[in-house]
């Protein structure tokens, strides 16, 4: 004889002498029934220790409770504000998160996108891998209805939900900053440009120097491929080896401008005298390094709020929702590491 494992709504429904669709209703607070029977459902269902069966429930619905979010790498300090600012909002309107990384790797963020479709997730939030150029595989969850939003690292011809910050002004603002302070001769270290973000980090960057009449030498602009550590202390070694090298840098990351205050400090160059520097994210690590860096704010938590709740307005919406962009704002804070007047 097969064991019952648990109650079921036709437990619940035999003892209140209802229905078992009467007990499913009254679980979801369908407004097709009245207050009292659904306060008594739910008393008897805690009662009775009734356990929602919610694979059966989502086969149904075709459909989970939970969103989606995929991003680069989960131990970054943006990312991880991010995933707090969405978990945040989901929990609140009774949804969960689902985490997943690419580790900027395009195969690995195919392969997570299939199985978030196959997860029946009810939303997708994106920050695209650094080698991600085709969009491809994110068809299936546009072409099923499935809202995507995608957050900080977005694909830019796509016409789809986005939530961003403006680039091309937070690097105008921190390149403008590096003037201020006296420099005249700014390197950058970007990431790679088929990003949207490091193209217009870079624009801003230019775009700076111009409207201040400083040179634009492209030997001191450099690119790594995902602006690590190493990358940071590889492209600082080239610079101070250079015959003039720059008195400044703007780093589209804070990874790659700690990495660069720690090479030039063991090389003997004072931070910011000799060499002033500002990252761009405002990690944590920004005040653990010594002298503190400099930094551009990037509102994570924010944009990780805004993009669930994006999820949510398009599932609760009668008609197809216009795609759009959300652009959030940003600012410089200033550090030891700049600011060499005071």
């Amino acid at each position: 004889m097969k064991q019952k494992t648990g109650v079921t709504i036709y437990d619940l429904a035999t003892e209140l002498n209802v229905s078992p669709s009467t007990v499913s209703r009254a679980l979801q607070n369908h407004p097709s029934i009245g207050k009292a029977t659904i306060k008594a459902v739910k008393e008897l269902a805690v009662k009775r220790g009734y356990r929602l069966n919610s694979i059966a429930a989502s086969l149904r619905k075709q459909q989970t409770n939970n969103i989606g979010v995929l991003v680069s790498w989960i131990n970054r300090p943006f990312i991880s504000s991010l995933i707090s600012g969405a978990e945040e909002a989901a929990r609140a309107a009774g949804f969960n998160v689902l985490i997943s990384q690419s580790h900027d790797s395009l195969d690995n963020e195919k392969d997570n996108v299939k199985a978030f479709f196959e997860s029946r997730v009810c939303g997708l939030v994106v920050s695209l891998a650094m080698e991600t150029q085709d969009f491809e595989h994110f068809n299936r969850f546009l072409e099923n209805g499935t809202p995507v939003v995608f957050v900080d690292r977005i694909p830019d011809h796509l016409d789809v939900q986005k939530v961003i910050i403006d680039n091309h002004a937070a690097a105008f603002k921190a390149t403008q900053h590096l003037i201020d302070q006296g420099c005249k001769r700014i390197a950058h270290f970007g990431g790679a440009l088929h990003q949207a973000i490091y193209r217009e980090r870079l624009r801003g960057y230019k775009d700076a120097l111009q409207a201040n009449n400083l040179p634009l030498d492209d030997t001191i602009i450099l690119h790594g491929d995902l602006l690590s550590a190493d990358e940071g202390q590889k492209m600082t070694e080239f610079l101070l080896g250079l015959p003039n090298p720059p008195d400044s840098i703007f780093s589209a990351n804070d990874t790659a401008a700690v990495s660069a205050i720690q090479f030039a400090k063991s090389a003997g160059v004072r931070i910011p005298e000799d060499l002033a520097i500002i990252g761009f994210n405002n990690d944590p690590l920004c005040m653990i390094i010594d002298p503190p860096l400099s930094s551009v704010g990037h509102p994570a938590a924010d944009m990780g709020r805004i993009a669930v709740q994006q999820i949510l307005q398009i599932k609760s919406a009668e008609g197809k929702l216009v795609p759009q962009t959300i652009m959030l704002n940003t600012a410089v804070i200033a550090r030891a590491s700049s600011l060499r007047k005071t």
